[in-house]
């Protein structure tokens, strides 16, 4: 379980760069994995402040990403991986911008929202955005719709 923010401030979406699988740079939302015991909402504001810099204040829930796939498991045994993503809105309350060090990202930057759909990124920032933009009261997006 991982808690992840959109964070828009004057037209322009907050992300961090990582790399995939295959050492190639891609854009990612900041945020991460819960901590045992830790609460998702105080997740996202520690992972925004190891990755960014950035004091987040969380002004909203915007819903749920559930993913699965089957991941090489143990012995190459395959794996049935559920993954489970809770998307905040957030504000920047303080701090300033910087890279993480040492951590899962390397890069934190800001972007145009106009320009997100040229950008080497991972999926969840779609789903994301269309969360953001669409408000659903159920916090989930209907399947099939682009």
């Amino acid at each position: 379980m991982a808690a992840y923010a959109v964070v828009v401030r004057d037209g322009q979406l907050l992300l961090a760069r990582a790399r995939d699988d295959d050492g190639r740079p891609e854009w990612v939302l900041p945020g991460g994995g819960m901590e045992h015991g830790e609460d998702p909402y105080d997740t996202v504001r520690r992972e925004l402040e190891e990755e960014t810099g950035y004091l987040v204040e969380v002004t909203g829930f915007l819903g749920v990403d559930s993913s699965r796939r089957t991941l090489s498991g143990r012995f190459r045994r395959p794996v049935d991986h559920q993954g489970l993503r809770l998307l905040y809105e957030g504000r920047v309350a303080g701090g300033e911008l910087r890279d993480e060090i040492g951590g899962s990202t390397e890069l934190a930057a800001w972007h145009p929202l106009d320009a997100v759909p040229g950008l080497a990124r991972i999926r969840l920032i779609d789903t994301a955005l269309r969360l953001w933009r669409e408000r659903p009261a159920s916090g989930h997006l209907e399947a099939g719709r682009g």
